[in-house]
């Protein structure tokens, strides 16, 4: 590929870059905008691995890492919530081999429940933080962030945006490298053991670490400056920094690159030589916040500019000061569960049952629009064991009662399993209960795997959790499976459930409709393989 030009998605581009400067592990847990890159890169040969959820996937990340690896972690941004635990402490380690943390962000909310900016992060961790503007970048970017990681030991995040993932740009690879260093340990306790008596020391270096890379950025970092009209400055980032070239081509600009710590006196002798600076930015206003209190005199963007994605037209009226209310988008057509989703009885038997539903992340919560109408709570992965709890624990008995939480497969092992340890040992009065929903992948971000359907990233055989025998040995009371299906079988035994003292939990069995021929597809070719193996092995013998 070296030499071509290539056509590629901003995540197409991250996993190529990620092949080429030699990651030896890729792990993350699918979400949109950021799951291609690790399918993407799985393809392309390297080694990728769907983990529980994001938390363990950094945690599994450091540890490469930390034995001389270079390696690639991927998540959406609300991901970063629950790796952020890992992330902070990380920052204080010092690595071997390169780590690059993707924050794939989604201004817009176009598959999110929350319009939250990452570049918080970056400033509240105290990691160096790169955010391309087209895929081009995200490929250069991707190789300079193990480079930075490399020379600081220290992690980095690469934040990327909805349309960074998505769109398609022209792409030039470089030659990919030839000889990655040999992963090995060496031991390094201070470096790596964050007790307080090597943590306070570590905090200090880290500090160090970001004044060195700071003066890094004033004089080599990654910043793009084009001459233009002095009367009008634009000082930009990520794709916004696309749209303001479009938006003002007649404009003074200077894109920056690596967006923490901030190249300030570069900013500041930018400023000096225009005679209006406006900062275009998408999401919160980070960089021009900075600027302000840095004491250059810089414009930001009406608050309602701070909601959705940027695009031209935007930017035009960022740049006019024009506040005026902008047109209504039309409306599409609103998602609904698919025709045949073994998700719709479920829901139908929770709606005619009057239930109180603490849902949860997947296609199920979809279970909220009609005409099902049948959720009533949504906050975040794994929140709807909690949730329900807490509802069943202070409700009167009548409405506790009728209290259900509705989480999926793989968001159970994403982070419902603690929901089902708080429910063992805190159990309400009136006793709750939880349906997982289980369609033997994970519908909402493309059909991925995960620890529940017996099948690794690439869809070749490997452990499968039994969500069944886990409940039943934490101490669930009762422990139901029934197909999706027989919706009366379905609703005799919510009915019983509801009206005991105890802990229940019932595990709605039916593949996803779109899913179900790719899964006897996977599962017939691993059966012919283990079959093969046997037959090989009994020649042996």
């Amino acid at each position: 590929m070296t030499g071509e030009r290539l056509l590629l998605s901003g995540d197409d581009a991250v996993a190529l870059a990620a092949l080429h400067a030699g990651v030896r592990l890729g792990t993350g847990y699918p979400g949109t905008p950021s799951t291609e890159i690790l399918e993407t890169f799985d393809q392309l040969g390297g080694h990728a691995q769907w983990s529980p959820n994001e938390k363990v996937a950094l945690e599994v990340g450091l540890g490469s890492a930390f034995a001389g690896a270079r390696t690639i972690v991927t998540m959406k941004h609300v991901g970063l919530n629950v790796a952020a635990d890992p992330l902070f402490t990380a920052a204080y380690t010092d690595l071997v081999g390169g780590l690059i943390v993707v924050s794939a962000d989604d201004p817009g909310m176009a598959s999110s429940q929350n319009e939250q900016d990452n570049r918080h992060y970056a400033r509240a961790a105290a990691l160096p933080m790169l955010e391309p503007t087209d895929s081009q970048q995200a490929y250069d970017f991707t190789w300079l962030g193990f480079e930075i990681s490399e020379r600081w030991k220290i992690p980095v995040i690469l934040r990327l945006t909805t349309r960074v993932c998505h769109a398609k740009t022209v792409v030039r690879p470089r030659p990919a490298l030839q000889t990655p260093p040999e992963p090995g340990f060496r031991r390094d306790v201070p470096a790596r053991v964050m007790i307080p008596a090597y943590a306070k020391p570590a905090h200090l270096r880290l500090r160090q670490k970001l004044a060195e890379i700071t003066a890094w950025n004033e004089t080599e970092g990654p910043h793009q400056l084009t001459a233009g009209d002095a009367r009008l400055g634009i000082v930009a980032t990520g794709i916004a920094a696309v749209h303001a070239r479009e938006a003002a081509p007649e404009a003074s600009q200077l894109t920056v690159g690596l967006t923490y710590p901030l190249p300030l006196e570069r900013i500041r002798a930018f400023a000096e030589g225009v005679e209006r600076l406006v900062v275009i930015e998408e999401g919160d206003p980070v960089l021009v916040e900075s600027l302000r209190a840095a004491g250059i005199p810089a414009e930001g963007k009406p608050e309602m500019y701070r909601f959705g994605e940027l695009n031209v037209a935007r930017v035009r009226r960022i740049l006019a000061s024009d506040t005026s209310p902008e047109a209504v988008p039309p409306k599409g057509k609103p998602p609904e569960l698919c025709q045949g989703c073994s998700h719709r009885g479920v829901f139908e038997t929770l709606r005619d049952l009057n239930c109180i539903v603490s849902g949860d992340i997947g296609c199920y919560t979809l279970g909220v629009l009609p005409p099902f109408s049948a959720m009533d709570t949504c906050v975040c992965m794994g929140a709807s064991i909690g949730v329900g709890l807490g509802m069943r624990h202070v409700l009167p008995e009548e409405q506790a009662r009728r209290v259900v939480s509705v989480i999926g497969d793989s968001t159970f092992v994403h982070s419902g399993i603690t929901g089902l340890a708080e429910m063992v040992y805190n159990p309400p009065p009136t006793g709750h209960v939880v349906l997982i929903l289980d369609n033997g992948t994970t519908a909402m971000t493309g059909q991925q795997e995960h620890p529940g359907t017996g099948r690794l990233l690439d869809h070749s055989p490997t452990g499968k959790i039994s969500f069944e025998a886990l409940a039943e040995s934490m101490g669930v009371q009762n422990v139901h499976v029934v197909d999706s299906q027989k919706i009366e079988t379905l609703r005799e035994l919510v009915i019983d459930l509801l009206a005991r003292n105890e802990t229940s939990l019932v595990v709605t069995r039916q593949p996803c409709v779109l899913a179900a021929p790719k899964i006897r597809f996977y599962e017939k070719a691993n059966a012919e393989q283990r079959a093969t193996e046997t037959c090989a092995a009994d020649v042996v013998d």
